[in-house]
């Protein structure tokens, strides 16, 4: 036989109004040792509420989406599983689809997730066009952008501080007395991308370098066009350091200097962007502009929440702060594990 609110209730002493108070966290508070009676009462009888019945009873389905473009990228997995930890804080469920860097799939899951009901989306627009939007923007559903905005997306959009994080990254190598800095960096119609490469250029630019006279290397975000830009551009000796717009690619990057015998970082010093746990474990161990992936994940679902509870509330941007987390790839020190951040770059509210 089913076990009943009324039964948790008559165990612990108390009325059903004030099980329902412990399990939904309101209207009403509940006094200390009233609500360890009511949990320990939920505990012996095995009492599990009614989540559809919750779901009529608030109107919502208590899921979420997430299309990312490419699950197989670090740097999204780690994005998701902080979207998902934030959703579930809030007591929801994060259905999640891999867009594949492909514009027909993304359309295709945001349909899907749309038709599940969920209650609001996340979208990491794939490469490309962004041929959901005007879906989205029928259906009603609030949505939030992440990593790459979307202009007149009409969504609220959280984003990493790209260009401020690359210069940085960018200043760092100089400070290490570098003049030659290459530049390894995604497809040129990425925002991000660019706004790291800008990053760069800027750094390059204020210390007195010409960037015109340095080299910029695009391809896409992974270890396989990183290893190629590296091959490319570092075979010939011309620079002595590179800022790698991707850990990932950074990656890349090593093994092609490995391949090449060019000693990182006594030869060429690297300094990438993302902050992926990958980095704190290769040889050397990289520098690298670390996202902060637990406030990425929290931002975006306040962002979503509030969408949700005022679907009249301004849209804006979060632009969050960037750590350099130096390494031995740009000749700082090593230290054991590589995760002690040096320094944090401010993002803003917009």
């Amino acid at each position: 036989m089913a076990v009943r609110r009324a039964d948790v209730a008559r165990l612990a002493g108390t009325s059903p109004a004030v099980v329902s108070y412990v399990l939904n966290g309101g209207p009403r508070g509940v006094a200390p040792e009233t609500r360890a009676r009511v949990l320990a009462a939920i505990e012996q009888l095995g009492y599990r509420p009614n989540g559809i019945a919750r779901s009529l009873r608030m109107n919502r389905t208590m899921t979420l989406g997430l299309v990312v473009p490419d699950t197989s990228n670090p740097f999204f997995a780690q994005l998701s599983r902080a979207i998902e930890e934030a959703a579930f804080a809030q007591d929801y469920t994060l259905l999640i689809g891999n867009a594949a860097e492909d514009d027909e799939r993304q359309t295709t899951y945001v349909r899907t997730f749309l038709a599940r009901q969920v209650d609001g989306l996340f979208l990491v627009p794939a490469h490309g066009p962004t041929s959901c939007v005007p879906e989205l923007r029928r259906s009603g559903v609030p949505w939030v952008t992440l990593d790459r905005q979307i202009p007149g997306g009409g969504a609220p959009a959280v984003l990493a501080d790209n260009r401020n994080g690359a210069r940085a990254a960018a200043e760092h190598l100089l400070g290490h007395g570098r003049r030659s800095i290459a530049c390894i960096s995604g497809p040129e119609d990425v925002v991000p991308a660019n706004e790291r490469v800008g990053g760069w250029r800027d750094a390059l630019a204020e210390a007195g370098v010409r960037p015109s006279e340095m080299s910029v290397w695009h391809g896409a975000f992974g270890r396989r066009a990183g290893y190629l830009g590296g091959r490319e551009l570092l075979a010939d000796g011309r620079f002595d350091a590179v800022f790698v717009a991707s850990d990932e690619q950074a990656l890349g990057v090593l093994r092609a200097l490995q391949e090449l015998g060019i000693r990182c970082p006594e030869d060429v010093a690297i300094a990438s962007f993302d902050g992926i746990a990958a980095t704190a474990y290769s040889t050397p161990a990289l520098t690298t502009m670390a996202q902060p992936f637990g406030q990425l994940g929290q931002t975006a679902v306040a962002r979503l929440l509030d969408q949700m509870d005022d679907p009249e509330a301004d849209p804006h941007i979060s632009v969050l702060p960037v750590t350099l987390v130096a390494r031995g790839s740009c000749g700082c020190p090593d230290p054991p594990g590589g995760d002690a951040p040096a320094g944090t770059v401010e993002g803003a509210e917009q």
